[in-house]
């Protein structure tokens, strides 16, 4: 293996930050992160409304496995396809053309007419929202001062369970009451189709020839990534953390309203804090790796992300109460998500080998973790009850933790001070 997972160091922060276009920093990296958080609440919205939706087109929880497992599989997919293409061709054209068409999917959501048309259009709304995220951390970075390179990742991250976890619970529950599910997907399409003209006015495309001359095709690269341990066991933890959050934003929608009995203001009221608990967890878990280090930071937070959801599942039908044990377990949860699918991958290989390394991770996640989890879910839920979803939860994590301690650490700060400590022996 390339240096069994060696991380490779950024520029220095002295001369790389002379002149820095600070206000062109601070466009780009809104609109990249406007853009990821819209990603995460197109793919969330349709959660919330199950309930409804699978009375109104004569669904079962079957199907509702079926469509969330088939756009992550093309989400993972179109991630490793068009993560490589963007190394080597830049990331502009991919980031807007991808915006522009999962705005206009989701919009199409709403004229679904039964689950072989809800499963085609979110489908190919996977496919577009995969080919936006590897290029989007791969911009970010590039958009980003050197020494603000964590930061900004963060503020990135932040936005999907802001957008997606947090926002879009509480809003399509209240608007369902006065408006028809079809029309909030309608709605919803058109602030992505703003951000995304935003974005192709403002964001700035690496020369496409230096991007080619750096980057390699899609199958040379991958034979790379396999040299580097870190990724293959980022692939491996994304796998188990997505299946994790699949899962629980999927079912746990239906297990609050068919199993405890909720009303879908309660339900809706409950769901916000997996939004709130995964955007502090994204932000603090890796600022909090930086410091202690990437392994142990991940290995501690699956072990509270297990107690949080043992929690959840042992809870009455008390909204306060189930409140506080997802905002614990998701703010666990999602600093697992955002150190392994930034730093932990980011870190490990060199730069024409950053969007490929991070869509070859999500594509792991997604097309197992994400793909087949919620169907397995699923048919489990049909035949054991949908309170038997929280096993599928706390396994994934519990292997999860147990691949975290084959990582070799690549926090910046915890190298230098182990390298320091070596040389004064």
């Amino acid at each position: 293996m390339h240096g069994s997972g060696q991380r490779v160091d950024y520029p220095a922060t002295g001369d790389a930050t002379a002149g820095w276009d600070t206000a062109y920093e601070r466009r780009a990296i809104t609109l990249l992160s406007l853009g990821f958080g819209l990603v995460a609440f197109d793919r969330f919205l349709i959660l919330p409304m199950f309930p409804v939706i699978m009375k109104d087109l004569r669904l079962d929880y079957g199907d509702l496995g079926t469509i969330t497992g088939a756009l992550a599989i093309t989400w993972g997919l179109s991630a490793l396809l068009m993560g490589n293409l963007a190394d080597r061709f830049g990331r502009r054209a991919v980031l807007v053309g991808a915006m522009a068409a999962f705005s206009l999917l989701v919009g199409f959501s709403g004229m679904a007419t039964g689950a072989l048309s809800l499963v085609l259009i979110r489908s190919v709304m996977g496919a577009a929202e995969g080919a936006y995220v590897p290029p989007s951390i791969a911009a970010t970075l590039e958009a980003s001062r050197p020494d603000r390179h964590g930061l900004s990742l963060g503020i990135q991250q932040m936005m999907a369970p802001l957008l997606g976890l947090g926002l879009a619970p509480v809003l399509v529950t209240q608007l369902m009451p006065s408006i028809n599910w079809r029309w909030i997907f309608l709605i919803v399409a058109v602030p992505g189709l703003l951000v995304a003209l935003l974005t192709a006015r403002t964001l700035r495309d690496p020369d496409p020839a230096q991007a080619g001359a750096q980057a390699r095709p899609i199958w040379a690269s991958l034979r790379d990534l396999i040299g580097y341990r870190n990724v293959l066991i980022a692939a491996g933890g994304m796998l188990c953390w997505l299946n994790c959050l699949i899962v629980l934003s999927a079912f746990l929608p239906s297990y609050l309203v068919d199993h405890l009995h909720l009303g879908m203001t309660q339900m809706g009221f409950t769901m916000s804090a997996m939004g709130i608990g995964a955007v502090v967890g994204s932000v603090v878990g890796p600022a909090i790796s930086d410091r202690a280090g990437r392994k142990p930071t991940m290995i501690v937070m699956a072990l509270c992300t297990i107690a949080g959801l043992a929690a959840l599942a042992a809870a009455p039908a008390d909204p306060t109460a189930l409140f506080t044990a997802l905002l614990l377990a998701a703010f666990f949860l999602y600093g697992l998500l955002t150190i392994t699918v930034g730093p932990v991958a980011v870190e490990s290989v060199p730069v024409a080998l950053r969007a490929t390394a991070s869509g070859a991770v999500i594509a792991v996640a997604e097309l197992i973790g994400g793909g087949l989890a919620p169907v397995l879910a699923g048919a489990v839920a049909r035949r054991a009850g949908i309170d038997s979803i929280f096993w599928l939860a706390i396994g994934g994590i519990v292997i999860g933790c147990l691949l975290s301690l084959a990582l070799v650490e690549t926090a910046p700060a915890v190298v230098r001070r182990r390298a320091s400590r070596h040389l004064a022996e």
